[in-house]
Protein backbone atom coordinates (compact mmCIF):
# COMPACT_ATOMS: atom_id res chain seq x y z
CA UNK A 1 0.00 0.00 0.00
CA UNK A 2 2.89 2.17 0.72
CA UNK A 3 4.60 1.51 -2.61
CA UNK A 4 1.53 2.30 -4.80
CA UNK A 5 1.08 5.78 -2.64
CA UNK A 6 5.02 7.00 -3.26
CA UNK A 7 4.30 6.02 -7.20
CA UNK A 8 0.93 7.86 -7.35
CA UNK A 9 2.92 10.91 -5.92
CA UNK A 10 0.70 11.22 -2.52
CA UNK A 11 3.39 9.96 -0.42
CA UNK A 12 6.87 11.30 -0.35
CA UNK A 13 9.45 8.38 0.23
CA UNK A 14 10.66 8.97 3.50
CA UNK A 15 7.26 9.20 5.10
CA UNK A 16 6.35 6.61 3.38
CA UNK A 17 9.27 4.32 4.54
CA UNK A 18 8.42 5.57 8.40
CA UNK A 19 5.45 4.35 8.25
CA UNK A 20 6.24 0.78 7.23
CA UNK A 21 8.42 0.90 9.86
CA UNK A 22 5.68 1.33 12.32
CA UNK A 23 3.31 -0.52 11.41
CA UNK A 24 5.59 -3.39 11.10
CA UNK A 25 6.83 -2.55 14.85
CA UNK A 26 3.30 -2.57 15.60
CA UNK A 27 2.36 -5.84 14.39
CA UNK A 28 5.50 -7.56 16.11
CA UNK A 29 4.49 -6.64 19.27
CA UNK A 30 0.73 -7.49 19.22
CA UNK A 31 -0.18 -11.09 20.99
CA UNK A 32 -1.45 -13.86 18.92
CA UNK A 33 -4.88 -14.93 20.55
CA UNK A 34 -6.64 -15.82 17.27
CA UNK A 35 -4.26 -18.63 16.33
CA UNK A 36 -4.40 -20.05 19.86
CA UNK A 37 -8.30 -19.67 19.89
CA UNK A 38 -8.63 -21.27 16.37
CA UNK A 39 -6.28 -24.50 17.37
CA UNK A 40 -8.52 -25.15 20.40
CA UNK A 41 -11.54 -25.16 18.19
CA UNK A 42 -10.38 -26.93 15.30
CA UNK A 43 -9.21 -29.71 17.96
CA UNK A 44 -11.61 -32.92 17.65
CA UNK A 45 -12.92 -33.92 22.03
CA UNK A 46 -11.57 -36.62 22.86
CA UNK A 47 -13.75 -39.74 23.00
CA UNK A 48 -13.61 -43.76 24.28
CA UNK A 49 -13.45 -45.53 21.19
CA UNK A 50 -14.31 -49.53 21.46
CA UNK A 51 -11.19 -51.18 21.98
CA UNK A 52 -10.33 -54.62 20.30
CA UNK A 53 -9.46 -56.26 23.46
CA UNK A 54 -12.98 -55.17 24.65
CA UNK A 55 -14.79 -57.25 21.69
CA UNK A 56 -12.27 -60.51 22.76
CA UNK A 57 -13.42 -60.06 25.96
CA UNK A 58 -17.45 -60.06 25.10
CA UNK A 59 -16.92 -62.41 22.32
CA UNK A 60 -15.35 -64.79 25.26
CA UNK A 61 -17.87 -64.49 27.54
CA UNK A 62 -20.67 -65.40 24.89
CA UNK A 63 -18.54 -68.70 23.86
CA UNK A 64 -18.31 -69.33 27.92
CA UNK A 65 -22.29 -69.45 28.39
CA UNK A 66 -23.77 -72.59 27.72
CA UNK A 67 -27.08 -70.93 26.19
CA UNK A 68 -27.61 -69.42 22.85
CA UNK A 69 -26.20 -65.72 23.44
CA UNK A 70 -26.16 -62.57 20.75
CA UNK A 71 -24.45 -59.03 20.89
CA UNK A 72 -26.21 -56.33 19.27
CA UNK A 73 -25.02 -52.76 18.74
CA UNK A 74 -26.35 -50.11 18.96
CA UNK A 75 -28.80 -50.03 16.11
CA UNK A 76 -29.96 -53.89 17.22
CA UNK A 77 -27.77 -55.64 14.35
CA UNK A 78 -26.01 -58.41 15.63
CA UNK A 79 -22.13 -57.82 16.05
CA UNK A 80 -21.57 -61.24 17.63
CA UNK A 81 -23.33 -64.63 18.03
CA UNK A 82 -21.74 -67.55 20.36
CA UNK A 83 -22.38 -71.12 18.69
CA UNK A 84 -25.00 -72.13 20.50
CA UNK A 85 -27.36 -69.95 18.71
CA UNK A 86 -25.62 -70.25 15.65
CA UNK A 87 -26.71 -73.73 15.91
CA UNK A 88 -30.19 -72.87 17.25
CA UNK A 89 -30.59 -69.78 15.25
CA UNK A 90 -28.96 -70.38 11.99
CA UNK A 91 -30.80 -67.39 10.28
CA UNK A 92 -29.64 -64.89 12.53
CA UNK A 93 -26.39 -63.67 10.56
CA UNK A 94 -23.91 -60.99 11.78
CA UNK A 95 -24.74 -57.89 11.13
CA UNK A 96 -29.07 -57.98 11.14
CA UNK A 97 -30.82 -56.19 12.76
CA UNK A 98 -32.49 -59.02 15.19
CA UNK A 99 -35.55 -57.62 15.48
CA UNK A 100 -36.34 -57.65 11.09
CA UNK A 101 -35.32 -61.11 11.43
CA UNK A 102 -37.19 -62.04 14.80
CA UNK A 103 -40.50 -60.43 14.07
CA UNK A 104 -41.96 -61.09 17.61
CA UNK A 105 -43.67 -57.86 19.17
CA UNK A 106 -42.04 -58.53 23.09
CA UNK A 107 -38.61 -58.71 21.54
CA UNK A 108 -38.62 -55.29 19.49
CA UNK A 109 -40.04 -53.76 22.57
CA UNK A 110 -37.28 -55.39 25.41
CA UNK A 111 -34.31 -54.16 22.60
CA UNK A 112 -35.94 -50.71 22.18
CA UNK A 113 -36.60 -50.14 25.90
CA UNK A 114 -32.61 -51.97 26.83
CA UNK A 115 -31.31 -49.51 24.26
CA UNK A 116 -33.38 -46.59 25.18
CA UNK A 117 -33.38 -47.11 29.26
CA UNK A 118 -30.43 -48.72 29.98
CA UNK A 119 -32.22 -51.51 31.89
CA UNK A 120 -32.42 -55.32 31.44
CA UNK A 121 -35.95 -56.77 29.89
CA UNK A 122 -36.93 -60.03 30.11
CA UNK A 123 -40.19 -62.20 28.39
CA UNK A 124 -41.54 -65.61 27.35
CA UNK A 125 -40.83 -66.36 23.80
CA UNK A 126 -42.96 -69.25 22.41
CA UNK A 127 -42.49 -69.77 18.96
CA UNK A 128 -44.18 -72.73 17.10
CA UNK A 129 -41.97 -73.30 13.55
CA UNK A 130 -40.06 -75.49 12.90
CA UNK A 131 -41.10 -76.60 16.56
CA UNK A 132 -43.28 -75.83 19.39
CA UNK A 133 -40.26 -74.15 21.48
CA UNK A 134 -40.65 -71.94 24.54
CA UNK A 135 -37.57 -69.82 25.64
CA UNK A 136 -36.92 -66.96 28.64
CA UNK A 137 -35.01 -64.21 26.66
CA UNK A 138 -33.22 -61.34 28.65
CA UNK A 139 -31.98 -57.98 26.87
CA UNK A 140 -29.30 -56.64 29.20
CA UNK A 141 -27.31 -53.45 28.15
CA UNK A 142 -23.31 -54.41 28.43
CA UNK A 143 -21.89 -51.29 30.72
CA UNK A 144 -18.55 -49.53 31.11
CA UNK A 145 -17.20 -49.30 34.67
CA UNK A 146 -18.46 -45.91 35.88
CA UNK A 147 -20.34 -45.01 33.06
CA UNK A 148 -23.61 -43.53 32.22
CA UNK A 149 -25.56 -45.79 29.81
CA UNK A 150 -27.21 -42.53 27.90
CA UNK A 151 -23.83 -41.24 27.76
CA UNK A 152 -21.85 -44.16 26.45
CA UNK A 153 -20.42 -44.12 23.12
CA UNK A 154 -20.61 -47.49 21.52
CA UNK A 155 -23.72 -49.10 23.48
CA UNK A 156 -24.23 -52.94 23.52
CA UNK A 157 -26.91 -55.51 24.41
CA UNK A 158 -26.65 -58.93 25.56
CA UNK A 159 -29.26 -61.43 24.25
CA UNK A 160 -29.61 -64.58 26.23
CA UNK A 161 -32.25 -67.22 25.41
CA UNK A 162 -32.69 -69.60 28.73
CA UNK A 163 -34.81 -72.78 27.02
CA UNK A 164 -37.68 -73.47 28.84
CA UNK A 165 -39.02 -75.80 26.72
CA UNK A 166 -38.55 -79.61 28.68
CA UNK A 167 -40.11 -77.89 31.55
CA UNK A 168 -43.26 -76.98 30.19
CA UNK A 169 -43.51 -80.44 28.15
CA UNK A 170 -42.73 -81.93 31.31
CA UNK A 171 -45.20 -79.62 33.23
CA UNK A 172 -47.95 -80.55 30.23
CA UNK A 173 -47.25 -84.27 30.43
CA UNK A 174 -47.73 -84.03 34.68
CA UNK A 175 -50.89 -82.06 33.88
CA UNK A 176 -52.05 -85.02 30.98
CA UNK A 177 -50.56 -87.77 33.84
CA UNK A 178 -53.19 -86.31 36.31
CA UNK A 179 -55.58 -86.37 34.49
CA UNK A 180 -55.89 -89.49 32.67
CA UNK A 181 -54.94 -91.71 36.29
CA UNK A 182 -58.13 -89.87 37.63
CA UNK A 183 -59.85 -90.90 34.26
CA UNK A 184 -58.49 -94.55 34.72
CA UNK A 185 -59.36 -94.62 38.49
CA UNK A 186 -62.64 -92.69 38.49
CA UNK A 187 -64.34 -95.14 35.87
CA UNK A 188 -63.63 -98.72 37.76
CA UNK A 189 -64.81 -96.98 40.92
CA UNK A 190 -68.05 -95.70 39.30
CA UNK A 191 -68.68 -99.31 38.74
CA UNK A 192 -68.11 -100.51 41.99
CA UNK A 193 -70.11 -97.77 43.39
CA UNK A 194 -72.81 -98.66 40.86
CA UNK A 195 -72.90 -102.61 41.78
CA UNK A 196 -72.62 -101.78 45.78
CA UNK A 197 -75.68 -99.73 44.97
CA UNK A 198 -77.76 -102.32 43.08
CA UNK A 199 -76.41 -105.17 45.84
CA UNK A 200 -77.98 -102.76 48.70
CA UNK A 201 -80.92 -102.33 46.72
CA UNK A 202 -83.16 -104.48 44.15
CA UNK A 203 -80.16 -107.08 44.00
CA UNK A 204 -80.17 -107.78 47.99
CA UNK A 205 -81.80 -110.75 47.57
CA UNK A 206 -80.71 -112.40 44.29
CA UNK A 207 -78.27 -114.67 44.84
CA UNK A 208 -77.64 -115.21 40.69
CA UNK A 209 -77.36 -111.32 40.33
CA UNK A 210 -75.00 -110.57 43.63
CA UNK A 211 -72.69 -113.44 42.28
CA UNK A 212 -72.52 -111.85 39.07
CA UNK A 213 -72.06 -108.18 40.09
CA UNK A 214 -69.19 -110.08 42.89
CA UNK A 215 -67.45 -111.16 40.09
CA UNK A 216 -67.50 -107.60 37.60
CA UNK A 217 -66.44 -105.69 41.22
CA UNK A 218 -63.64 -107.97 42.34
CA UNK A 219 -62.56 -107.74 38.19
CA UNK A 220 -62.85 -103.43 38.74
CA UNK A 221 -61.08 -103.69 41.55
CA UNK A 222 -58.15 -105.94 40.41
CA UNK A 223 -57.92 -103.49 37.54
CA UNK A 224 -57.01 -100.57 40.05
CA UNK A 225 -54.74 -102.42 41.84
CA UNK A 226 -52.85 -103.14 38.49
CA UNK A 227 -53.36 -99.57 37.63
CA UNK A 228 -51.61 -98.82 41.39
CA UNK A 229 -48.81 -100.93 41.21
CA UNK A 230 -48.10 -99.60 37.71
CA UNK A 231 -47.91 -95.83 39.04
CA UNK A 232 -45.98 -96.78 42.03
CA UNK A 233 -43.54 -99.02 39.80
CA UNK A 234 -43.29 -95.94 37.07
CA UNK A 235 -42.69 -93.50 40.53
CA UNK A 236 -39.90 -95.52 41.70
CA UNK A 237 -38.18 -95.72 38.52
CA UNK A 238 -38.48 -91.78 37.35
CA UNK A 239 -36.99 -91.23 41.11
CA UNK A 240 -33.96 -93.00 40.40
CA UNK A 241 -33.63 -92.22 37.05
CA UNK A 242 -30.09 -90.67 36.74
CA UNK A 243 -29.00 -93.20 38.91
CA UNK A 244 -27.32 -96.07 36.88
CA UNK A 245 -27.46 -99.46 38.27
CA UNK A 246 -24.43 -101.24 39.16
CA UNK A 247 -25.37 -104.75 39.32
CA UNK A 248 -24.72 -107.49 37.21
CA UNK A 249 -27.45 -110.02 35.86
CA UNK A 250 -27.06 -112.76 33.35
CA UNK A 251 -29.63 -111.65 30.58
CA UNK A 252 -29.59 -114.95 29.17
CA UNK A 253 -30.77 -116.25 31.91
CA UNK A 254 -33.04 -114.09 32.57
CA UNK A 255 -34.62 -114.39 29.33
CA UNK A 256 -35.24 -117.80 30.27
CA UNK A 257 -37.41 -117.26 33.41
CA UNK A 258 -38.80 -114.65 31.98
CA UNK A 259 -40.37 -117.42 29.39
CA UNK A 260 -40.95 -119.78 32.29
CA UNK A 261 -43.24 -117.05 33.73
CA UNK A 262 -45.59 -116.30 31.16
CA UNK A 263 -46.28 -119.89 29.78
CA UNK A 264 -49.40 -119.81 31.58
CA UNK A 265 -50.47 -116.79 29.61
CA UNK A 266 -48.81 -118.24 26.14
CA UNK A 267 -50.76 -121.53 26.52
CA UNK A 268 -54.31 -119.89 27.22
CA UNK A 269 -53.18 -117.76 23.68
CA UNK A 270 -52.64 -120.98 21.81
CA UNK A 271 -48.96 -119.83 21.16
CA UNK A 272 -44.83 -120.89 21.99
CA UNK A 273 -42.48 -118.40 22.79
CA UNK A 274 -39.27 -118.78 20.97
CA UNK A 275 -36.04 -118.13 22.56
CA UNK A 276 -32.87 -117.48 20.77
CA UNK A 277 -30.11 -117.23 23.13
CA UNK A 278 -26.38 -117.70 23.31
CA UNK A 279 -25.28 -120.92 25.36
CA UNK A 280 -23.28 -119.27 27.70
CA UNK A 281 -24.29 -116.56 30.17
CA UNK A 282 -24.40 -113.10 29.25
CA UNK A 283 -23.27 -110.93 31.67
CA UNK A 284 -24.60 -106.94 31.82
CA UNK A 285 -24.64 -104.17 34.24
CA UNK A 286 -28.20 -103.25 35.39
CA UNK A 287 -31.23 -103.50 37.61
CA UNK A 288 -32.25 -107.57 38.03
CA UNK A 289 -35.91 -106.53 38.88
CA UNK A 290 -36.10 -103.50 36.69
CA UNK A 291 -34.54 -106.02 33.64
CA UNK A 292 -37.12 -108.77 34.31
CA UNK A 293 -39.38 -106.39 34.33
CA UNK A 294 -38.63 -104.80 30.68
CA UNK A 295 -38.79 -108.37 29.04
CA UNK A 296 -41.82 -109.36 30.98
CA UNK A 297 -43.84 -106.54 29.67
CA UNK A 298 -42.62 -106.73 26.41
CA UNK A 299 -43.68 -110.82 26.00
CA UNK A 300 -46.57 -110.04 27.38
CA UNK A 301 -47.64 -107.53 25.30
CA UNK A 302 -46.55 -109.82 22.27
CA UNK A 303 -48.94 -112.65 24.15
CA UNK A 304 -51.52 -110.67 24.25
CA UNK A 305 -52.16 -108.10 21.01
CA UNK A 306 -49.78 -110.82 18.70
CA UNK A 307 -51.31 -114.18 19.58
CA UNK A 308 -52.89 -114.52 15.78
CA UNK A 309 -49.38 -115.50 14.81
CA UNK A 310 -49.10 -118.55 17.28
CA UNK A 311 -45.34 -117.82 17.70
CA UNK A 312 -43.47 -114.70 19.78
CA UNK A 313 -39.78 -115.11 18.70
CA UNK A 314 -36.86 -113.39 21.28
CA UNK A 315 -33.79 -113.26 20.45
CA UNK A 316 -30.39 -112.17 22.01
CA UNK A 317 -27.64 -111.33 19.88
CA UNK A 318 -24.25 -109.74 20.70
CA UNK A 319 -23.50 -106.44 18.82
CA UNK A 320 -21.23 -103.69 18.44
CA UNK A 321 -22.78 -100.51 17.78
CA UNK A 322 -22.65 -97.34 19.49
CA UNK A 323 -21.37 -98.22 22.62
CA UNK A 324 -23.76 -101.02 22.80
CA UNK A 325 -23.29 -104.23 23.16
CA UNK A 326 -26.09 -106.61 23.20
CA UNK A 327 -29.33 -106.77 20.93
CA UNK A 328 -32.78 -108.12 22.67
CA UNK A 329 -35.37 -108.78 19.96
CA UNK A 330 -39.63 -109.25 20.94
CA UNK A 331 -41.37 -110.00 17.80
CA UNK A 332 -44.39 -110.99 17.63
CA UNK A 333 -46.39 -112.09 13.68
CA UNK A 334 -49.86 -109.95 14.94
CA UNK A 335 -51.49 -107.90 12.99
CA UNK A 336 -49.52 -104.89 13.83
CA UNK A 337 -50.44 -101.16 13.99
CA UNK A 338 -50.46 -98.48 11.78
CA UNK A 339 -47.03 -96.28 11.40
CA UNK A 340 -49.00 -93.23 12.94
CA UNK A 341 -49.47 -95.04 16.52
CA UNK A 342 -45.75 -96.09 16.61
CA UNK A 343 -43.79 -92.93 17.99
CA UNK A 344 -46.89 -92.46 20.93
CA UNK A 345 -46.79 -96.13 22.20
CA UNK A 346 -44.75 -95.46 25.03
CA UNK A 347 -46.89 -92.53 26.04
CA UNK A 348 -48.13 -92.92 29.10
CA UNK A 349 -52.18 -94.50 29.18
CA UNK A 350 -51.88 -94.36 25.29
CA UNK A 351 -53.87 -96.48 23.94
CA UNK A 352 -54.52 -97.87 20.30
CA UNK A 353 -57.71 -99.46 21.09
CA UNK A 354 -59.14 -98.44 24.64
CA UNK A 355 -61.65 -101.46 24.73
CA UNK A 356 -59.48 -104.18 23.29
CA UNK A 357 -56.68 -102.70 25.67
CA UNK A 358 -59.02 -102.53 28.71
CA UNK A 359 -60.32 -106.08 28.44
CA UNK A 360 -56.91 -107.95 28.47
CA UNK A 361 -56.43 -106.03 31.32
CA UNK A 362 -53.99 -103.28 30.24
CA UNK A 363 -53.36 -100.33 32.22
CA UNK A 364 -51.94 -98.44 29.09
CA UNK A 365 -48.33 -97.87 31.27
CA UNK A 366 -46.43 -101.08 30.10
CA UNK A 367 -44.44 -99.29 27.92
CA UNK A 368 -43.79 -96.29 29.55
CA UNK A 369 -42.67 -98.01 32.62
CA UNK A 370 -40.00 -100.02 29.86
CA UNK A 371 -39.23 -97.14 28.12
CA UNK A 372 -37.77 -95.23 31.26
CA UNK A 373 -36.04 -98.22 32.76
CA UNK A 374 -34.00 -98.83 29.25
CA UNK A 375 -32.86 -95.54 29.60
CA UNK A 376 -32.00 -95.75 33.14
CA UNK A 377 -29.85 -98.42 32.09
CA UNK A 378 -28.35 -96.02 29.68
CA UNK A 379 -29.90 -98.06 26.57
CA UNK A 380 -31.98 -97.95 23.32
CA UNK A 381 -35.24 -98.70 22.88
CA UNK A 382 -37.30 -98.90 19.14
CA UNK A 383 -40.76 -100.53 17.80
CA UNK A 384 -41.06 -101.45 14.06
CA UNK A 385 -44.76 -102.39 12.85
CA UNK A 386 -46.41 -102.01 9.75
CA UNK A 387 -50.74 -103.36 9.52
CA UNK A 388 -50.40 -107.22 8.70
CA UNK A 389 -46.62 -108.05 9.77
CA UNK A 390 -46.61 -108.19 12.87
CA UNK A 391 -44.46 -105.78 15.80
CA UNK A 392 -41.04 -105.70 16.69
CA UNK A 393 -39.22 -104.12 19.31
CA UNK A 394 -35.35 -103.48 19.93
CA UNK A 395 -33.67 -103.32 23.16
CA UNK A 396 -30.06 -102.34 22.77
CA UNK A 397 -28.08 -102.47 26.14
CA UNK A 398 -23.95 -101.66 26.92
Amino acid sequence: MFIALVLFGNLRPDIAFLGYVVAVGFVAFLPMPVRTITRIVETPVPVELPKAEDDKVIAAFAEALGEPCLVLDGRGAVSYRNQAAARQYSNVQPGKVLTLVMRNPELVGAVDAALRTGTPHSFELHETLPSETWDRVTVAPIRHPESDWLEQYDRHLLVTFQSLTELKRVDAMRTDFIANASHELRTPLASLLGFIDTLLGPAARDAVAREKFLGIMRGQAERMSRLIDDLLSLSRIEMYQHVRPTGSVDLAGLLREVREGLQTQAKAAALDVVLDLPDGPVPVTGDRSQLYEVFENLVDNAIKYGGEGKTVEVSLTPINRSGFRYLVSVVDHGPGVEPEHVPRMTERFYRIEVETSRKKKGTGLGLAIVKHIVQRHRGQMSIRSKPGEGLRVDVMLP
